[in-house]
């Protein structure tokens, strides 16, 4: 006879205490159910959560994962261990889970439910001690319990801040500096290296570097920091377009997603422009400079401006991303829906 056995919870967000929880579980059963219970008062979507789960178990067989949506009005939302909330989602889970024999928890009302179900309850490290982690820790200190989430959930909350300005502005030398001065990854612009002249290349080239430019945001942000400085993004790509071909853009809403960040600083042109043979000459590095704050406007890009000599950039920048990381610590704040 096939056991089988479920788990429930918020997930918000699923992290590895979660991801270890469930991995005991399979060990306890043949067939293990994830339920996903998703309250009306939760802007965060249960699809989303629903993905983050089946993306780090997407190996094995013998698993499943349901969502439950329900109204805060009708079910309590509560962690507390009750028996009567206990009871009132035992006749919930009974209607989910006929068949099933086993409920394993990290909670104590793990008792009460499973009791109510008659069905067998085994608990999982409730000291937190394997994993010491939970979902309030980490939304209320995202930097600190950053190695706690999976790889699927990390692009959800990972705080980016992208670099944008016209050439000779110092985008570059800025990214590495504040990546060494926050100990966190960056992302380095892929226009320098498919087009390495400025002032000669394809239309169809700026498609291969917003494909090529969205792939190491993507990486970069499943890496070992929660913070990524980005050069460049999607929105200079299209102001190229527009400004060189004078036509559109158009690209996949997937990369406007990756693409997404927190913070926007724009470094103004008030510095000597550079000419190494490969740039724009100065007249058309101060017209693309219009250029992209139109793009950025029509996009409804919000960014802060970045002036001074090299030592004023750098200074100002810290200012605005210790501010974003300060002010906005907890890591819901940083949810890229």
């Amino acid at each position: 006879m096939m056991i089988k056995a479920f788990v429930f919870g918020k997930f918000m967000p699923f992290h590895k205490g979660h991801e270890a929880m469930i991995n005991f579980a399979i060990a306890q059963c043949d067939f293990l159910t994830i339920l996903i219970c998703c309250s009306d008062k939760e802007q965060f979507p249960c699809a989303v959560r629903k993905t983050w789960i089946e993306q780090t178990f997407e190996k094995l067989k013998n698993i499943e994962v349901r969502t439950f949506s329900y109204s805060e009005d009708e079910f309590p939302n509560t962690s507390v261990s009750s028996g009567e909330i206990s009871a009132i989602w035992a006749a919930v889970f009974k209607k989910q889970f006929p068949g099933y024999s086993i409920l394993v928890t990290s909670e104590p009302y793990g008792n009460f439910v499973a009791s109510y179900m008659a069905i067998r309850h085994i608990e999982f490290d409730p000291c937190r001690s394997i994993i010491p982690v939970s979902a309030s820790l980490i939304k209320n200190d995202l930097f600190s319990y950053w190695q706690f989430l999976p790889e699927s959930v990390k692009p959800y909350y990972v705080v980016k801040v992208v670099i944008l300005g016209t050439e000779s502005t110092g985008k570059t030398t800025l990214t590495k500096q504040l990546s060494q001065h926050y100990h966190c990854g960056f992302v380095s612009e892929a226009a320098r290296e498919i087009i390495p002249n400025s002032n000669a290349f394809r239309y169809d080239d700026l498609h291969l570097v917003a494909k090529e430019h969205t792939g190491r945001i993507d990486a970069a942000v499943r890496g070992p920091s929660p913070l990524v400085i980005i050069d460049t993004d999607i929105h200079t790509t299209k102001s190229y377009s527009k400004f060189i071909f004078g036509k559109e853009l158009v690209e996949r809403s997937e990369i406007y997603n990756s693409n997404r960040a927190v913070l926007y600083l724009y470094l103004n042109n008030d510095v000597p422009h550079s000419q190494d043979g490969t740039r724009l000459n100065e007249t058309d590095r101060n017209l693309l400079d219009i250029s992209h704050r139109e793009v950025l406007r029509e996009n409804n890009i919000d960014f802060r401006e970045i002036t001074g000599n090299w030592n004023e950039r750098f200074e100002k920048a810290v200012k605005h991303i210790d501010k974003l990381i300060t002010v906005n610590r907890p890591g819901d704040a940083f949810i890229n829906r």
